[in-house]
């Protein structure tokens, strides 16, 4: 079995970790990894109406250690993986995490894809959307949405 498992740092995307974990055999399943950076997501609105003291500089640093900030969480997962027997590869992209998820599993053709969810609510889910609702709707594959046990029972 390939599964496609995006991660982002959050108590969701821990919980999707640990449903792989318990639910899936490693002699059975490679796993790829996937995180996105959303750095231009994550620019306050202001900056990209040009009304925020922005500069290139201080966004490429910013940028910069979001990127490390993934690449170091690809690390801990991938060990975690690896240390209970799955085939690991990992990928990390900057983007829309919605078509960077569903970009990959177009091409690496996974027959799961797993991720958190995050439960967005009200104007931010209008504005923004679900990056697990989006994929859910369009993927090529079978889709497990994991919630953190807090989202779970509330």
């Amino acid at each position: 079995m390939r599964i496609l498992l995006a991660v982002d740092g959050s108590k969701c995307s821990e919980a999707a970790v640990e449903a792989l974990l318990h639910q899936y055999k490693p002699l059975e399943t490679e796993v790829l990894i996937l995180s996105v950076v959303e750095s231009v997501k994550l620019m306050p609105m202001s900056y990209g109406f040009g009304a925020g003291p922005i500069f290139v500089q201080d966004y490429a640093e910013i940028a910069q250690q979001w990127r490390k900030e993934g690449e170091a969480l690809l690390a801990r997962t991938a060990a975690a993986l690896r240390n209970a027997g799955f085939i690991v590869s990992t990928r990390l992209e900057e983007g829309d995490a919605r078509g960077n998820i569903l970009d990959c599993a177009k091409n690496w053709r996974p027959d799961l894809i797993l991720l958190g969810s995050h439960g967005w609510r009200g104007f931010d889910r209008f504005m923004l959307g679900s990056v697990s609702d989006a994929v859910a709707r369009h993927a090529p594959c079978s889709v497990e949405i994991v919630r953190s046990k807090a989202d779970a029972t509330a």
